[in-house]
């Protein structure tokens, strides 16, 4: 029988690659419909259609026309844009449950910044992401409607309280993520309750041969908008977790809201060429800006360090108490705590990969299923030219794994 972390392993994977896939399709269809729209053609004869548009692609000419509100009578066929939207939220929630709350305990919670059981971090894991889209819709619908600079600058200031509040309770790498995940959850939450629902109201007084209101497209290209200018720091947000300099230092939820400044200086370059209004180079300079302080404030470390160690859990301590624990952690301090360390001695390494520390005991069995995938059954730590593992090692490793979780599988060799 397969044991359990191989398939828990292969099952984040999966799901991991499948949130890719479809947040290539979101961003590339959002991406793609913005720049059509922003260079929309107004000149000549359009038959009734706010703008057009001549595009070549793959060896064949495409004749594309918008309609401001709607055309005189409902097409045959309509293509809608949605799945690409809810695909990537719903394989982003489950990779969200499968790392952070199925393994809270490890990357969820900081016993150093809040002293919360598992359930309380996940039950906030869960609220935050509905909370937030609740006072952005409550934000949209108000009479900021109509202001919409004044609107993207109270969303800049939630989302930059948001980075701050995840970062009280949760650890770097949980405050990064949590903050994509919240705003990729106003991002689909406008696809679902705002922009799919105008359009069907549009579709329907098409059929039933009224003329639509155009305050409903009007309302869906706000949230459009947003969206547009959202999707970059999303991105960065959901990548952070490979980059220590970016979540594991004092000034993580500052570098966050750096980057969402970076998204908005990045798009509008983009969003003023494909509308023909210029190239504003500028919008350069002040993104280099913000990446320079970005920079700064990841090299101004973590702050201070906690005084005391988190106690081990229960499931950690059965690794702490297996056979053969002594061997490994001999193995982790020699191979591994070089670079795994506070401030690691390998050169050219200035944090910790990932933000693992092997500096202790302790942190050698919380971090035991991550040593057992990395460096007992594959090849993956340590790197062959930094340090080296022999076989027999691996299997030292893999049997104290396996005393603790009381797996009993035949090692290959033996």
């Amino acid at each position: 029988m397969m044991e359990t972390a191989i398939l828990w392993d292969w099952l984040a994977f999966a799901v991991r690659w499948l949130h890719v896939i479809t947040a290539i399709a979101w961003i590339g269809s959002s991406f793609y419909f913005i720049a059509l729209d922003l260079g929309l053609r107004r000149d000549g004869e359009l038959g009734g259609a706010d703008g057009e548009e001549w595009q070549v692609h793959g060896g064949g000419f495409y004749h594309i026309r918008k309609y401001l509100v709607a055309p005189e009578a409902m097409p045959e066929h309509l293509t809608w844009f949605k799945w690409e939207s809810y695909s990537t939220w719903l394989s982003g929630a489950a990779l969200l449950m499968i790392v952070y709350w199925a393994g809270g305990e490890l990357y969820l919670l900081d016993q150093h910044k809040a002293e919360l059981a598992l359930w309380q971090g996940i039950l906030i894991s869960a609220a935050s992401l509905t909370i937030g889209w609740l006072v952005y819709d409550f934000l949209c619908k108000s009479g900021l409607g109509e202001k919409p600079t004044a609107l993207m600058l109270l969303l800049f200031v939630l989302l930059v309280a948001m980075g701050w509040g995840y970062n009280q309770i949760f650890t770097g790498r949980a405050m990064m993520l949590h903050l994509g995940a919240f705003t990729a959850t106003i991002m689909t939450a406008n696809v679902f309750f705002i922009i799919m629902p105008n359009q069907r109201i549009v579709v329907a007084d098409l059929k039933a041969g009224r003329k639509p209101d155009p305050k409903y497209g009007k309302i869906a290209k706000l949230r459009s908008t947003h969206n547009n200018y959202l999707t970059l720091p999303v991105i960065f947000l959901m990548l952070s977790n490979h980059y220590p300099l970016a979540f594991a230092t004092q000034y993580n939820w500052v570098i966050a809201a750096l980057v969402f400044l970076m998204g908005v200086t990045i798009r509008h370059f983009f969003n003023s060429m494909h509308a023909r209004k210029g190239m504003p180079w500028w919008t350069w300079g002040v993104t280099a800006m913000l990446f320079l302080a970005i920079v700064w404030l990841s090299s101004l470390g973590n702050g201070a360090a906690p005084e005391e160690e988190a106690a081990l859990t229960p499931a950690q301590a059965r690794f702490a108490e297996a056979e053969g624990f002594g061997d490994v952690v001999d193995l982790v301090m020699g191979n591994c705590s070089m670079c795994h360390a506070t401030e690691p001695g390998y050169p050219g390494i200035g944090h910790a990969p990932k933000g693992v520390i092997l500096e202790t005991e302790a942190q050698v069995a919380a971090h035991a299923r991550e040593i057992y995938l990395q460096a007992g059954l594959s090849n993956a730590m340590p790197p062959p030219n930094a340090s080296w593992l022999e076989a027999a090692d691996r299997r030292v490793i893999q049997r104290w794994y396996r005393a603790a979780t009381g797996t009993d599988l035949a090692l290959a060799g033996e």
